[in-house]
């Protein structure tokens, strides 16, 4: 009788109650017999059994998966633009500090994370930035204008949104700095905020640094937002608006808080002040940086951070162990270069229009709508069960 099963040996493959059992053979899914030395038992084939238990159990780790993968799991979609690796961060096979290092601009970083393509021609009576009163609003209002006006980008050749998308990196640059102008996007920060060579190099490092980073939040929204076949610059709001919450764009606020902290205490009290609390410690550690954050280690090797950050810094590593990461390095570079209010987020949303872009892009020439499906836990639809709809 190898290939029939008794009820006690079906309820621990499929790991069910008798009555699911019962609706089972109801419904067809599991055949059953009488037993042939007592008519009061059934025997339930065996081959049916196995089949439902391997749905059952690729149906759970398809679920698994899904679920994990939406914070810091399993790669969900193929992207050829970039990857962390080996505790590195790589565009196109290339190692985003060694470009930094190189002296490439945001400009060029865009271009290669687009394949190479796109370059800006550039009017030469570029409209003026949008009046508002500081430059996050002139982003916000920047994209929404174009979004507004744009045509979708589904079914346009690749090589126009490129173009396109050069200009709008070029549109956000005058946004974020508040004025038309024409150059590297380094040299027009610098201008705007009366930086020194040496200050321009620095934000020319922090903008390679930050132009993209996988598959984040606000690429993701850029991604979805494309995949309907939106405009890029439609897709870049979307990033922009992921970007702005505390636990993305908005942690150097978080940061900021609490360097404030350790200079109203000191470094020391304001570390063990949040261990004690359980709080955790804004601008350190990275779940995709075991060993540090590299981006990070380049940039704070640039320049002298000012002794409270420099402190703040020394004093959470001796106490957790814990590494810098890019929000840190970016609270510190604006500190030390005297920078306005938010400087770092308009440098991180400057940056990273040009990752949105490109995977703009190659969502689009995917094809594919990106639409997962809920995991339902609510209350039961009224007046079904799943054996109505079988």
């Amino acid at each position: 009788m190898a290939d029939w099963l008794d009820a006690d040996q079906v309820l621990e493959r499929l790991g069910v109650r008798p009555q699911t059992l019962y609706a089972y053979v109801s419904r067809g899914r599991i055949e059953a017999m009488a037993h042939p030395r007592d008519p009061r038992r059934s025997l339930y084939r065996a081959s049916d059994v196995a089949a439902l238990a391997q749905k059952k159990a690729r149906g759970r780790r398809a679920a698994d998966v899904a679920a994990e993968a939406i914070a810091w799991g399993e790669p969900v979609l193929p992207s050829a633009i970039t990857t962390v690796a080996g505790g590195r961060l790589w565009y196109r096979g290339r190692d985003a500090v060694q470009l930094a290092e190189q002296g490439l601009t945001l400009e060029n970083v865009g271009r290669l994370l687009r394949g190479g393509h796109g370059a800006a021609l550039k009017a030469s009576r570029q409209p003026k930035p949008p009046e508002a009163d500081t430059a996050r609003q002139r982003l916000f209002l920047t994209l929404a204008g174009r979004a507004g006006r744009e045509p979708p980008a589904r079914g346009r050749a690749p090589l126009a949104l490129a173009m396109e998308a050069a200009d709008l990196l070029e549109a956000v640059v005058d946004a974020a700095t508040g004025r038309a102008g024409e150059g590297p996007a380094h040299v027009r920060f610098a201008d705007a905020w009366g930086l020194d060579a040496a200050g321009a190099d620095l934000v020319r490092r922090a903008l390679v640094l930050l132009a993209d980073h996988e598959l984040n939040a606000s690429t993701f929204a850029a991604r979805v937002a494309a995949s309907t076949g939106a405009s890029l610059s439609a897709a870049c709001l979307a990033g922009l608006s992921a970007l702005s919450g505390p636990l993305h764009g908005g942690m150097a606020a978080r940061v900021e808080a609490f360097v404030e902290e350790a200079e109203r205490r000191d470094p020391a009290h304001a570390v063990a002040a949040r261990l004690s609390r359980g709080a955790s410690m804004p601008g350190f550690d990275h779940p995709l940086y075991p060993d540090g954050d590299p981006r990070a280690t380049a940039l704070l090797a640039a320049f002298d951070p000012p002794p409270p950050l420099a402190e703040l810094r020394a004093a959470t590593q001796a106490a957790t162990d814990l590494s810098p990461n890019i929000d840190f390095a970016l609270v510190s570079l604006s500190r030390a270069l005297r920078l306005p209010d938010d400087a770092s987020f308009i440098l991180f949303a400057t940056a990273r229009s040009a990752g949105w872009t490109a995977h703009a892009i190659e969502q689009l020439q995917s094809g594919r709508l990106i639409r997962p499906r809920a995991r339902y836990v609510g209350a039961p639809p009224e007046g079904y069960s799943p054996s109505s709809s079988s």
